[in-house]
Formats: C-alpha cells, sequence, structure tokens
C-alpha cells in the first residue's frame, strides 16, 4: 500500500487506514495536533514506515480500510481504534458490499464519477461543495478493487474485529445499516442526514475522537 505522512512534529500517531479510491489529497481539509499516517491504494497489505518515534497511537479506517486494518498485523499498542463506514467483513454478502453494490463500485468511469460521488458519498449540498474527488485515475482504482477482492479471498479467515467505536451515516448506501447496528452493537454511533463519506462534517482528526 501507499503511504502519505502528515508531519506535527508529534510523538503521537494517528493511523489512517482510507477507502478504496482515495488518497491524501481527499483529505486535505482536516488539520490534526498529532502526526498523521495516511495509508491507500491497497494493491498488497505491506506498510513501509518507522514507527519507533512515536509513543501514542490512533487508529482510524474508513470503508475499505476497515477490512485492511482488521488483518494488518502492526504489532502496536494503539489506544484508540475507530471504523468509520464500513465493515471487516468488506465482501460478504450480507455484512459487507453486496454484490449489486460491487457491480455499481465496478462501473464507475470518468464520466459516471461525480454522479456516483453524489449519490452515494455525499447527502448534502453543503458538504458537495467541499468535497472533491482524490487525483488517482479510474484505472488504479479498478486495479484496487480487484486486488482488495483478492486480498479479502486470502486474509478473509484472519479477521479480527479490532474496535473500540463505529460510526456509519443514517443514509449510508454501500454498507447496510441494519446490519452494521447488528454487528456492532453497543459500539456504534450513527450520524443524521448523512451517507457514507463523513469526513466534510468536520474540520479536524480530533473531531472524530469526541
Amino acid at each position: 500500500m501507499k503511504k502519505y505522512l502528515i508531519n506535527k512534529n508529534s510523538d503521537r500517531l494517528l493511523i489512517f487506514f482510507t477507502g478504496w479510491g482515495c488518497d491524501e489529497h481527499e483529505f486535505d481539509h482536516l488539520e490534526s495536533s498529532s502526526d498523521v499516517l495516511l495509508l491507500y491504494d491497497y494493491t498488497d497489505l505491506s506498510i513501509d514506515f518507522d514507527f519507533t518515534k512515536y509513543k501514542e497511537f490512533d487508529l482510524i479506517a474508513f470503508s475499505a480500510g476497515v477490512f485492511v486494518a482488521s488483518v494488518v498485523e502492526l504489532g502496536l499498542d494503539i489506544n484508540r481504534k475507530i471504523a468509520i463506514s464500513g465493515n471487516p467483513y468488506l465482501f460478504d454478502e450480507r455484512l459487507g458490499l453486496s454484490e449489486k453494490i460491487q457491480g455499481i463500485l465496478c462501473n464507475i468511469t470518468e464520466k459516471n464519477a461525480d454522479d456516483f460521488a453524489r449519490n452515494y458519498l455525499i447527502k448534502t449540498d453543503e458538504e458537495w461543495e467541499k468535497f472533491h474527488h482524490s487525483r488517482r485515475t479510474i484505472d488504479s482504482c479498478k486495479a484496487e478493487f480487484t486486488s482488495l477482492k483478492n486480498l479479502y479471498s486470502k486474509n478473509h479467515q484472519n479477521i479480527k474485529d479490532i474496535f473500540d467505536t463505529a460510526i456509519v451515516g443514517n443514509d449510508d448506501k454501500l454498507f447496510n445499516v441494519s446490519v452494521q447496528k447488528e454487528f456492532y452493537k453497543e459500539r456504534l454511533k450513527i450520524i443524521p442526514n448523512a451517507r457514507h463519506n463523513l469526513f466534510f462534517r468536520i474540520n479536524s482528526f480530533e473531531q472524530i475522537f469526541v
């Protein structure tokens, strides 16, 4: 996978497993007082990063990143672990992305990418004004989707439900909200009037932990 470090010269690190098709540009409006390691493009599960300079760790995983975070062995003592808009069982027909949704994702093109984002990721006009796509190509995203399916097939028996808290929008059209309630139970927080991408509701990573 690829990485991008927001360096604040902190001894605290937030490890952020982003979603499918993401890159660092999609989240560049978010402030942070700690260093942030953004991980994306899951063509493999390797992380080339030196964690030894840091004393404290938090973890956020978004969408497909929830699965990736649940199978990657970081070997770190992590304080807080939050799943956003996702389930570790990414390609499970009931818990994760249905075959219908997978088909929609596979058929995103440059021509319909905005329509997909407006209908599935973003709820309000105000959020849409703030939203911008990652700078990755459609071909890159499709290759990543294929890699994710292969990684899931090889690793789904190793999935660990590591999360202390999960957050979903009440109108998430990618993951079934009722099923997420069943899976996460008392750990789940539901955001009203929200779809899949919740990051344009906030200004900083710290707000996620409130």
